[in-house]
């Protein structure tokens, strides 16, 4: 391994989770009061800002969802690709929830709940658009939060970090055709034109510069890197909040008169996260996988890229969509949910490291 590669892991694991990241929920609640607000009382220069738009791109979202993502990408070593055959087994089963299971059992979920169970308390006209939402944010795997659920699970950093960046590889080139064929089969119309000009801006574009600003700055030395991106961290929390308040600025108005959308909404998001968590779990189990390697692949299978979602919901279907509104969702409930998964698989150990086949803790030594 190279020395990078494990700078980069035990910066990983040893990362306290910090004020943001411990209440996100409570932020993304407060951005949601504080969107609805200046909406209802300034209209005008929300609607002016929601016109700045260039090939159906809003440019003042397209900025801050830059600065949301480009310090997250930084995070991603693609360096760490060449250990994913020392754990072939846990990044199959990964690689088969996130890209196999995921996205299709979250349209499964949406089509039974959006457009069943739930629609006589939903606004008719935005289903579809909600059902896309929540397809998006289902395609889009979670990135540099992993890094937090892994080290509260005791995760091997070495397994999370190129499983990240094995599914920032993948991502790529199989995000918009998974959500081309899920939206069509939907019945949505897909604007393809939009959708790949949205994977090129939201994250082939942000990969390149993120990589090329590493590389440099890891030129200088691993200190200036971790200050540039402890500095930026900064930015990047400030940008998904200003991102929060556009949008629920714009989304004011159906908020108000149907308050039930958003718990609606998260019923389905929870039921995937646990799903597949446990999904990814069980099946870690079933083929030996250590226990350390177990809880990071089942909080990857379940997380989600909410950013890059967020992004592509904007840029599809518009800031007051449902499937903006969706997207946000996954962001509201995103922590709690994770932490959560992060309890259960700390308090099943035991019975995990009894399955046949698999490695305790007392056979493997510590820890490293």
């Amino acid at each position: 391994m190279s020395a990078q590669c494990e700078t980069t892991a035990k910066r990983a694991s040893g990362a306290p989770m910090n004020l943001f990241e411990r209440w996100l929920t409570l932020w993304v609640a407060l951005c949601i009061v504080a969107g609805i607000g200046l909406g209802q009382l300034f209209p005008a220069p929300f609607q002016f800002l929601g016109r700045l738009e260039v090939a159906r791109v809003n440019l003042p979202v397209g900025l801050l969802i830059w600065a949301m993502i480009v310090p997250m990408l930084m995070k991603i070593d693609f360096g760490a690709l060449h250990q994913v055959r020392e754990h072939w087994k846990g990044i199959g089963v990964t690689l088969f929830v996130n890209w196999g299971v995921k996205p299709f059992s979250m349209a499964l979920l949406a089509w039974l709940f959006i457009r069943g169970l739930f629609a006589p308390w939903l606004p008719a006209e935005q289903l579809d658009s909600y059902v896309a939402g929540l397809i998006l944010l289902a395609a889009a795997p979670c990135t540099a939060m992993v890094f937090v659920w892994s080290r509260l699970t005791g995760g091997d950093p070495y397994f999370t970090l190129s499983q990240v960046a094995l599914n920032d590889a993948i991502m790529i080139v199989a995000f918009a055709p998974i959500v081309g064929l899920l939206l069509g089969i939907s019945a949505i119309v897909v604007p393809w034109d939009t959708l790949l000009t949205s994977v090129v801006l939201y994250l082939v574009i942000p990969v390149i510069l993120a990589q090329a600003w590493r590389w440099s700055l890891l030129k200088s030395g691993q200190e200036r890197f971790d200050a540039t991106l402890d500095t930026l961290g900064h930015a990047s929390i400030l940008a998904l909040l200003a991102t929060l308040v556009l949008l629920f600025a714009f989304q004011g108005r159906a908020m108000l008169e149907q308050p039930l959308i958003i718990l609606l909404l998260a019923v389905p998001i929870l039921i995937q996260v646990f799903f597949n968590s446990a999904l990814a779990y069980w099946l870690n189990r079933q083929v030996g996988e250590k226990h350390s390697v177990a809880c990071p692949s089942a909080l990857i299978g379940a997380s989600n890229f909410f950013e890059l979602a967020v992004a592509a919901a904007i840029s599809l279907f518009g800031f007051a969509s449902g499937a903006a509104l969706a997207t946000v969702v996954g962001v509201l409930i995103e922590v709690p949910a994770m932490l959560l998964v992060v309890r259960v698989v700390n308090a099943t150990r035991g019975w995990y490291e009894a399955g046949p086949g698999v490695e305790s803790a007392t056979d493997r030594g510590p820890a490293g």
